[in-house]
């Protein structure tokens, strides 16, 4: 933990509480809230037999699918746009880099023990 904490500049618990907490409700979490609500929106309108409505909830879930895979790979985006912004910077910016990396293998390490 001690190389950790010069590594992350004191800011390794908020490392840890996104990419532990935040990223996988994001990334889990909405996508899968979408697609139940969809599916909802879609059996409401079946059990009212009603073929326009019936189209109109198909459309719905399908443009909620659609915004689930987006939500779902939005974390990789992210992470991809930084690194490469990273790469491209200052030295000071792959602060961050090793950072993020670092709380990963410290949490691999932890966990093999």
């Amino acid at each position: 933990m001690f190389i950790l904490a010069d590594v992350c500049g004191g800011l390794d618990p908020i490392v840890r509480v996104v990419k532990f907490g935040v990223f996988p409700i994001i990334q889990i979490g909405i996508p899968i809230i979408l697609i139940i609500m969809g599916s909802f929106d879609l059996g409401k309108a079946v059990l009212s037999s009603d073929d326009k409505e019936i189209k109109a909830s198909t459309s719905r879930l399908i443009k909620r699918v659609v915004a689930a895979i987006a939500v779902f790979f939005v974390v990789a985006i992210v992470k991809l746009v930084m690194n490469w912004a990273a790469k491209y910077a200052d030295k000071g910016a792959n602060n961050w880099v090793n950072c993020w990396d670092q709380v990963t293998n410290t949490d691999a390490e932890v966990n093999k023990k």
